[in-house]
């Protein structure tokens, strides 16, 4: 079998005060049609993305509803990786190679997990395109069984046509195939069921529960923040998709008005992501060496609990993506009542009511302006956050997550 990734324990009634009753009362009667039956989640790595945020919550919840779920990676290398972030790269529209050699690669690589399925399930969640041809690989063995979705966490809206035909006839396969939002889905797929699935925060995860002032206050000024002062900050893999460079020419404008600011950065060196210390040493160059830009990652010891500090002892939390499936940081922004700036694209939009939850933009020179706004108006702030915790609560908790999946595998069982 592939590695199992260790679990903690979770239970459904501690998200009582969160979610409401009703929430968890509707998500039990969900899972009873499932009692026992086994469950297989596989993606490529157990920290650092928001795939592995999402499954740290919710294979325990499952467990606790009765449901045998269990969760595995796939197996790869360095040269592998390099490819699948190539391709999730083209999934979001990048103009990448994509070569016969890249092909045989993914293939053998494939086979080679495929080989180390060997235990049936009920029903087996792939994640993205890392592990997306083992359905293909097994058929073609002959050992296909139960039911198989894909979950696709990436914007799709305008893949690169080379890849995504390549792609196409392996998630053709499944029994479902699963988008954040419909402008993800591709028109060339017949047999799936398609279902618009956004993802969801665990309310309380280490990043997202309540932590005392005192507690916030330790860890900021632990890693050189002056509490005192403005602090803006973006939580992200250290990615192009993240405009990284485009957060701190924001920086540098808002600066000519609000000079007391700083900027922090917070991000996390993934098993699965070849291409995020280029970019960091890209960011960091393009900050140069202003004492007010914070670059930090899993690297300096960040975990889940100092990402909760950095985005409560924030003014504004931004997210200005150029491309994004979803946005997990933003959702958690918004938890705690932060108002947040978001790229206007993708999952984001579904996340920020423009004005109402916090604001989506387009440009460097328009977060600018919004934060500046932001900064210099604490009622609005006040007022902006208010509304964003109760948007989460009420659509993006991970209570109603699991339950549009185990309303999905009843449609497909």
């Amino acid at each position: 079998m592939l590695p199992r990734v260790p679990l903690a324990i979770k239970h459904v009634e501690d998200y009582l005060d969160a979610a409401g009753g009703d929430a968890l009362e509707s998500l039990r009667e969900a899972a009873r049609p499932f009692e026992g039956a086994r469950v297989l989640h596989l993606n490529s790595t157990s920290f650092g993305g928001g795939v592995a945020e999402l499954l740290h919550a919710q294979i325990p919840l499952l467990r606790d509803l009765g449901v045998d779920a269990d969760w595995a990676l796939v197996q790869g290398s360095e040269e592998y990786f390099n490819i699948t972030k190539a391709v999730h790269n083209a999934l979001q529209g990048a103009n990448v190679a994509w070569t016969d050699e890249m092909r045989r690669i993914y293939w053998e690589r494939i086979r080679e997990n495929a080989a180390h399925l060997t235990e049936p399930f009920d029903f087996v969640f792939l994640h993205d395109p890392q592990p997306a041809g083992i359905l293909t690989a097994l058929e073609e063995e002959g050992r296909r069984t139960g039911r198989w979705l894909w979950r696709c966490h990436i914007d799709m809206s305008a893949p690169f046509e080379p890849v995504w035909r390549f792609f196409e006839p392996l998630v053709d396969r499944f029994d479902a195939a699963i988008f954040t939002m419909e402008e993800f889905a591709q028109a060339g797929l017949r047999r799936p069921v398609l279902a618009f699935i956004p993802p969801s925060i665990d309310p309380l995860s280490n990043k997202n529960n309540d932590i005392t002032p005192d507690m916030v206050l330790g860890i900021v000024q632990h890693h050189g923040i002056d509490i005192d002062r403005p602090l803006m900050t973006q939580v992200s893999r250290f990615d192009p998709w993240k405009d990284p460079l485009g957060v701190v020419d924001a920086y540098r404008l808002i600066r000519d008005t609000v000079p007391q600011l700083q900027l922090l950065m917070v991000g996390s060196m993934a098993d699965d992501d070849p291409e995020g210390l280029h970019y960091l040493e890209m960011t960091a160059a393009h900050a140069g060496d202003d004492p007010d830009v914070h670059l930090l990652t899993n690297l300096d010891g960040i975990g889940d609990l100092e990402v909760n500090a950095f985005q409560r002892a924030s003014e504004v939390v931004v997210q200005k993506s150029i491309r994004e499936g979803f946005g997990l940081v933003v959702a958690e922004g918004m938890w705690k009542g932060k108002p947040v700036i978001g790229g206007n694209v993708g999952g984001i939009r579904l996340q920020i009511e423009d004005g109402r939850t916090g604001f989506l933009v387009d440009s460097a020179d328009a977060c600018a302006e919004r934060a500046t706004a932001l900064l210099r108006d604490p009622a609005l702030r006040e007022r902006l956050g208010d509304s964003a915790r109760e948007r989460v609560r009420q659509r993006f908790l991970t209570l109603r997550e699991i339950e549009d999946y185990l309303r999905l595998m009843a449609k497909v069982a």
